[in-house]
């Protein structure tokens, strides 16, 4: 059954003039219907992907993060807490401990000092 009416449309995709033979026409061809479907698809796929990344990081946000005001309130720091407070690396404080700078104190395989040493560094 052919359509006897003939409507001036402009292609959704392309944004070329074509004449429509029904009212819900979008598109000139099939070229252009099939190249907006792959866009819509990857369009969906991006968009799931920042849906998702979204979601990790407000997961990620409810996780204690170690920050230096975190650090502050403890007594007891380990090694690489030290060195985020102090912003240098762990194998400067390692070098510090070495040199008797710094005192720890082993705990299994975990070494911890006591906040007041690095409080006592800057006095």
């Amino acid at each position: 059954m052919s359509s006897n009416i003939h409507i001036p449309k402009t292609c959704q995709f392309c944004g070329k003039a074509f004449i429509a033979r029904t009212t819900v026409t979008k598109y000139c061809g099939n070229s252009c219907a099939k190249k907006a479907y792959k866009k819509r698809k990857r369009d969906e796929k991006i968009q799931s992907a920042i849906d998702d990344t979204k979601e990790n990081l407000q997961s990620l946000q409810t996780i204690n993060i170690i920050t230096p005001q975190n650090l502050s309130q403890k007594e007891f720091l380990s090694i690489t807490e030290v060195s985020e407070l102090l912003g240098v690396s762990r194998w400067t404080i390692q070098r510090m401990v070495k040199r008797g700078q710094l005192t720890v104190k082993q705990i299994g395989r975990k070494k911890i000092m006591a906040r007041n040493q690095i409080d006592n560094l800057f006095i």
